[in-house]
């Protein structure tokens, strides 16, 4: 007996409308899984790029102590034209490191009235040649070099954006793993349900000569149809997200964040990873049920 789509599309949507309500349920988990699936994809790959971003910028500041002389200061020049790994430097004097003080404190006058540019420290701004050599050349200058207060680098702090990313990524994970483990579930007990009302049906087209996948594929299907449209209502909104991230970024003119929006083509590729593992979990759910429960 030939399986027809027409008479498998009537009767995977005879079974959806008979358990309506356990359908909803499971596409509904399905959707809340996958949307944390996708979210933990699109925070992954957001701050890959902005660290990426990050890192190509990075550079080595060399604070001097406010006292420091004008053979110290042209020492640690020096030093730092004899250094390989830095490219060029900025040199900014009291006044200069003043008004950049200024800036970067706005908004706390108690600590720019504590500050004058005799006590306002001069630095040496470096870009390097390789972003990870910034530790290495860091310890240089706080080697006890004299007349230098500290040299940093955003390095350590690009490292704990990156350890907390990934912790926040596996709770994301973990919680979606869950939910798509109860979304199988609640699909294989769709099928059964479905299965259980039609068994009559079922013993009737045996005897008249159904071969099993006649038989199982409208059920097959109707896990399948769980499956996608949660997947498809995950897509929504893992889009969705994307779209505000940048909507925000732009309304408050967070220019420093604008990697964290992904271009189409990666999020096209979570859209469509988000899709595949709603179909999985349909088909899983689904060929469960059918291997448990029908007896053909």
């Amino acid at each position: 007996m030939a399986v027809s789509f027409e008479y498998v599309a009537k009767e995977t949507a005879t079974n959806l409308w008979r358990n309506r309500m356990m359908a909803l349920a499971a596409i509904l988990t399905v959707a809340v899984s996958l949307s944390l699936v996708g979210t933990a994809l699109l925070l992954r790959q957001a701050v890959n790029r902005q660290i990426g971003q990050w890192s190509n910028n990075v550079s080595l500041q060399v604070f001097m102590d406010a006292s420091a002389s004008t053979g110290q200061i042209a020492n640690v020049r020096s030093t730092i034209a004899q250094t390989p790994q830095i490219t060029h430097c900025t040199y900014l004097d009291h006044a200069q490191s003043y008004e950049q003080a200024k800036k970067l404190l706005a908004s706390s006058p108690t600590a720019i009235e504590a500050l004058t540019p005799a006590t306002t420290p001069t630095v040496f701004r470096c870009q390097l040649r390789n972003p990870s050599e910034a530790a290495t050349v860091s310890a240089t200058f706080n080697g006890g070099v004299p007349g230098v207060y500290q040299a940093t680098s955003p390095s350590q702090s690009i490292r704990v954006m990156q350890q907390v990313t990934n912790v926040l990524q596996v709770i994301l994970l973990v919680i979606a793993i869950v939910l798509l483990v109860s979304s199988l579930v609640l699909i294989l007990n769709a099928i059964r349900m479905a299965i259980f009302a039609r068994r009559r049906e079922v013993g009737v087209m045996k005897l008249v000569g159904a071969t099993n996948w006649f038989i199982r594929v409208p059920f097959m299907l109707e896990g399948l149809v769980q499956g996608l449209l949660g997947a498809l209502v995950a897509a929504v909104i893992v889009l969705l997200s994307n779209l505000g991230v940048g909507y925000l970024i732009r309304h408050y003119k967070v220019s420093v964040l604008g990697s964290a929006v992904l271009p189409a083509h990666d999020l096209v590729v979570t859209e469509l990873l988000v899709v595949l593992i709603g179909l999985v979990v349909g088909v899983a759910g689904s060929s469960v049920a059918v291997r448990r429960f029908l007896d053909v």
